[in-house]
Parts: C-alpha cells; structure tokens; sequence
C-alpha cells in the first residue's frame, strides 16, 4: 500500500475528519489516479485510507478513518447500505430521490439519484472512477433496481483529469421518466436533465412554497429560472391563478408547459417566457407590474470562493428588482447554489439589496436542500444550497 505522508501541523483536518488533503499538505508520496493510499501525519502516525488524485488541488479524498478497514468491494457495499438505510428512515414524499450524496455519505466524488426503478449517477472524483463497477454493482445489489445510467460530465472532471463520460451502465431503455412528488407527477430524461436528471435538492422547499401561496393567498406569482416549472406547478397546487415561469432554455420550458397538462391545471394559469431573467424583471418593473410571490432560483454564478464579489453583484441586482416588483405583503423566495457563496453572505446579499430597493421584509424561513441532500458536522462545505424566504413589509 503507498503512502502519503504530511507536513507538520496539516494533520488537524483530517484529525477532526474532514476528508480533503489539499496538495499543499503533502510532504512526500504519490499513486496512480484513484489508487487507495494510507495517509499518515508527520511522525507516521495512521491518519485515513484515500483515494489520490494526482491532477486535482485536492489530492487526496479520505474513504475512511478507521486504520483496520479495507478498501474494497465489500466496503463500497456497506457504505451503499449505510446511506439507503439513512433514507428508508427520512419522510421523502417521492419516488425520485438522493441515495448518496458524496462526502456527506463517506463516498466522496459520487452523486446517486434514484427516480423511481432507474438509477442515475456521477462518478466525479478519481476514486470514485477506479471504483466504478463495483460501485455499481452495490447500488444495484442494495436498490433491486436493473438501470443504471451514468451522468458523469460536470466540469469538476476535468479537475480531476477525467474525460467527460455518459451513457448506461447496467440495462437500457427509455432514458425519459415520470415520477410523482407531493401528489404532483413531474417528468425528467435522465440522458438530458440537469444534473443527473431533475433539482431534487428543492423538493421539501415546493412543498412549502405550495402551502405559503395557499396561506397568504398569492394570486400572480413570477417563477425565475424556472426550468422544468416545479415552482410553477407549486404555486399552482397552492392556488395561483397566474404563473409566469422565465428561463433561456426552450427545452425546459416546454417540459414545464406539459406539467401543466400532466397535473391537471388550465394551461390558462401558466404562461412561459424564453427569455433572461434579470431583463424580464426590469421590463416588469418598469411597467408597474406586481406580483404576490416571486421565485428566484438562478444556476451557480460562483463555482468557488475566488468568484464571489462578481457573484455577490448578480444575487444582488436580481433580488433588488424582485423585492421592488413585490407587492406590500408579497412574498420572495431566494436561493443560492453556489458553493463560494455562504449562507451568512447570501443573507448579507439579499438585506443590501433590500436597502437598495427602499424596502424591509420579515425572514418568514431558512431553507436548505432536501433532507436526502444531508451535510455533516465534518464536511460543512457540503451545504451548498442555502434559501430565505422573506414577507416584504405591508
């Protein structure tokens, strides 16, 4: 087994089991892309067993801490188990959901979902690469599933020299699926969805958005980057009488005009912009329009902490217009998925853009990814989607 040995003093991390060992870190000792290495302090003291990625900043991503265990076919199984078992226990109200969620389950650089009888996954670290078959065999093994579809072209590939890579693992078939979530049926193409297929991580926050349009009797609601419309059909299910969905993607949009159909609304109720969002709400704006609810839901604008300040003046702009577009009482539903963006500056953000804008707002909630989207005490950057819900002042 090869070593990776530390510099003194860059044991305290993984000490307090946090699974990165940056480049940095390493005094001496390397392996082959995705190898298991036993990583050791200075004084050669056992610290975890890793996977060594020899072309990514982070170079190495501890498996485990416990010095007896075997990296193995028998390990990835029992982690595969452990984190179906964790979801067999959560109140998940849909058939599409998150198996394992990568550092946060003890499998770094691997991304399970599961929607319905077919399994889509990323494969987006060097172990999790050299690991691949039996990984897949564990997930099909422990889920009774036949279908696994592979979904491994995010850009933090690239990082860890891997070519982008998609197509059927195990079976084949129809790569377009329905799956019901809160009593509504929405569709996905796992070849083609963003990420692997669908956002599951906002499952718990429709729900909520539904009841909150319900609740305060939201009548117009503007849906930003709406995507495949799941805010849409939210605010519909809660009693909306106008949606307005806004997103660039054509495809997207008319996905989100056939869940109209699907759940049962009058297509009357919603409307479809392909259109940019932040145009759309000065255009708004400047025509006196207002809305009960507005939803903003942009992509990543900071994929690392060195792009935050450019990132901080979008989030920003679009939140200023959306709160001024409010109606008095209306309410804001904001988020943030860019993991150089904190939830304490996020929400820092969102109160510039209120003083901006002239206006206060009442914090109605937090919100964070779905429960099946967990973040550990030791892997705090897990926490990547951070969401407040704001009532702007009568």
């Amino acid at each position: 087994m090869k070593s990776i040995r530390l510099r003194a003093g860059k044991e305290r991390s993984l000490l307090r089991r946090h699974p990165w060992v940056f480049e940095g870190s390493i005094d001496r000792g390397r392996a082959d892309a995705g190898e298991t290495v036993r990583v050791e302090a200075a004084d050669g003291g056992f610290l975890a067993w890793g996977a060594y990625s020899p072309s990514s900043a982070i170079r190495v991503r501890a498996w485990s801490f416990d010095e007896a265990e075997r990296i193995d076919a028998a390990f990835f199984a029992r982690r595969v188990g452990t984190a179906l078992a964790l979801r067999a226990r959560l109140p998940i109200a849909s058939d599409g959901l998150r198996l394992v969620h990568g550092e946060a389950d003890g499998l770094p650089g691997l991304v399970v979902d599961r929607y319905g009888q077919t399994l889509s996954a990323q494969f987006l670290a060097a172990g999790a690469e050299r690991w691949k078959a039996q990984i897949a065999d564990a997930l099909l093994a422990a889920t009774g599933c036949s279908r696994l579809y592979e979904r491994s072209e995010a850009g933090v590939r690239g990082l860890e020299g891997l070519a982008p890579a998609a197509g059927w693992l195990r079976g084949d078939g129809p790569t377009e699926l329905t799956i019901r979530e809160h009593g509504w049926q929405l569709t996905l193409d796992v070849a083609s969805g963003h990420k692997t297929g669908y956002y599951l991580d906002q499952r718990d926050n429709r729900a909520r958005f539904a009841d909150w349009v319900r609740h305060f009797g939201c009548r117009r609601v503007l849906n930003g980057y709406c995507y495949s419309g799941g805010f849409s059909i939210a605010a519909l299910a809660g009693g909306a009488q106008e949606v307005i969905g806004v997103d660039s993607s054509a495809p997207a949009l008319e996905r989100a005009r056939a869940h109209v159909a699907l759940n049962g609304f009058e297509p009357q109720r919603a409307q479809w912009l392909d259109a940019d969002v932040n145009r759309v709400l000065r255009e708004r704006l400047a025509a006196g329009e207002r809305f009960d609810a507005i939803v903003l839901d942009p992509p990543k604008f900071a994929p690392s902490a060195a792009h935050a300040e450019r990132a901080a003046r979008a989030y920003k702009d679009i939140n200023r217009l959306a709160l001024r577009l409010l109606a008095p009482g209306g309410l804001l539903l904001t988020f943030s998925c860019s993991g150089g963006i904190g939830a304490e500056l996020f929400h820092k953000i969102v109160a510039g853009a209120a003083i901006d804008a002239g206006v206060d707002g009442a914090l109605l909630a937090r919100l964070e990814a779905s429960s099946d989207h967990p973040t550990t005490l030791t892997f705090p950057e897990g926490e990547y989607l951070k969401g407040l819900a704001i009532v702007k002042a009568a």
